[in-house]
């Protein structure tokens, strides 16, 4: 990974409360899983950064070394790897994400997320 790649990363997760490494952006999403994770947080009312990997390799290929983690999705909070779209789908419907938002500070709608767990419960 290029120095400038993983210094853009470090700063994106730094400088955004949440962010999502996805293929596409959270309004046109280029594949399933990050359109399940970008609708997951656009249903909860989360605000979040959408990096599109797709628009460049370096950082396609840089997130991949910055967390260790194979696949894109990417979520961060607060500057910490939180996991892909089936760690983020598992932390929705077990009520561990509204934890995390809660914790850190970062506003979200219970409401929503209690009605995405009762559609899937």
């Amino acid at each position: 990974m290029t120095t400038s790649a993983k210094d853009t990363i470090k700063e994106t997760v730094t400088n955004n409360d949440v962010v999502l490494f996805m293929k596409g952006t959270a309004s046109m999403p280029q594949c399933g899983f990050s359109s399940r994770v970008a609708g997951v947080l656009n249903y909860m009312g989360v605000a979040f950064k959408d990096v599109n990997v797709l628009a460049d390799d370096e950082i396609r290929q840089g997130i991949k070394d910055y967390s260790d983690w194979p696949t894109i999705p990417q979520l961060y909070v607060k500057g910490e790897f939180v996991g892909g779209c089936d760690i983020v789908t598992e932390m929705t419907l077990s009520g561990e994400l509204d934890k995390l938002l809660a914790d850190e500070g970062i506003a979200f709608d219970k409401d929503a997320a209690d009605k995405i767990r009762e559609a899937n419960g």
